[in-house]
């Protein structure tokens, strides 16, 4: 794959206007914490399918030519994108495809068979060839990257928009890095219109490979630990992708599983919001002061989280 440069401001504005309709333009609202920065957050968790994921794939979708989406669709996914591709595709009533991790949590593969996508369990390896490749045998149709293609992350970028328009004036925006999409067209959209924001990836320890490749200036491969944060994670940064993020991003900052818990605690207890672990990350790295003490941003990037594990969360296991 050839290396991503920046989307520029005028390509996340067309695709701002392509998902109107499709995506809501979300909420953003303070967290009422005592903390060393004034947190706000963005809530992507309100989308239809529960993740900030269908601005994106709505408007990958929107670009293809509608006679080439009509032999389907399909996607390599944790979970969010595959449902986004499945929602989009039902709406269309096209085939749809999504090749997933052997681990993937129920709430995010249930509601995609249920609007028809074929699931394909793949273990972790290959199925991450499969998302560092963006091809997969698998899907027949029209494949639709889930960050390292332009018109994915300009529909993303629709995100800074949002929050440059809407926010007050904000000091420092947070995003969570999963593969890179989210981040980069947040960091996009808010580096042309308010150049002295920073935007800071959030990660989480031992799934931490954007940390890894700016210390290293370079990507690297990193041992891998798995946790409840299914969503975001990875053992490198793609090197489509690393002339993007260490262009745009201000740096990463890595909590601990331990410290996304207790923001998923907290956004349920004080803001009465339910995040998944990815979804909480960069609630996490707010709070902890790494951002800045002014107005720090934080987006809620999904909340489709198992029932069983939220549970645990809240009960403190």
């Amino acid at each position: 794959m050839e290396p991503l440069r920046p989307v520029p401001l005028d390509e996340i504005r067309a695709a701002a206007g392509r998902i109107r309709g499709i995506a809501l333009r979300t909420p953003l609202l303070r967290l009422e914490e005592p903390s060393t920065a004034e947190v706000f957050l963005k809530l992507e968790n309100l989308q239809p399918i529960g993740s900030f994921k269908l601005r994106g794939a709505a408007n990958s979708m929107a670009v293809i030519d509608p006679d080439r989406l009509a032999a389907g669709v399909g996607t390599v996914s944790a979970g969010n994108m595959g449902r986004a591709v499945a929602w989009l595709a039902h709406q269309r009533g096209i085939p749809c495809t999504v090749v997933v991790p052997d681990d993937a949590p129920a709430a995010k593969l249930e509601p995609m068979r249920q609007l028809g996508a074929t699931i394909v369990p793949e273990p972790f390896d290959r199925w991450w060839q499969g998302l560092a490749e963006a091809r997969h045998p698998a899907i027949g149709g029209t494949f639709l990257n889930a960050f390292a293609a332009a018109p994915m992350i300009a529909g993303n970028g629709t995100i800074g928009l949002e929050l440059v328009e809407d926010g007050p004036a904000l000091d420092a925006v947070v995003v969570p890095f999963g593969g890179g999409g989210l981040s980069s067209g947040i960091a996009c959209a808010v580096r042309a219109l308010r150049p002295d924001v920073p935007v800071y990836a959030a990660e989480v320890e031992g799934a931490a490979p954007l940390a890894a490749a700016l210390a290293a200036g370079r990507p690297v491969t990193i041992e891998m630990q798995r946790s409840f944060v299914d969503g975001i994670g990875s053992r490198r940064v793609t090197d489509a992708m690393w002339p993007l993020v260490s262009s745009v991003l201000a740096g990463s900052i890595v909590v601990s599983p331990d410290e996304v818990r207790r923001a998923v605690r907290l956004l349920v207890a004080r803001g009465r919001v339910v995040a998944e672990g990815a979804g909480a990350v960069a609630v996490a790295a707010a709070l902890s002061g790494r951002a800045g003490t002014g107005r720090v941003a934080a987006i809620v990037s999904g909340g489709n989280i198992d029932p069983p594990v939220l549970a645990g969360i809240l009960v403190g296991s």
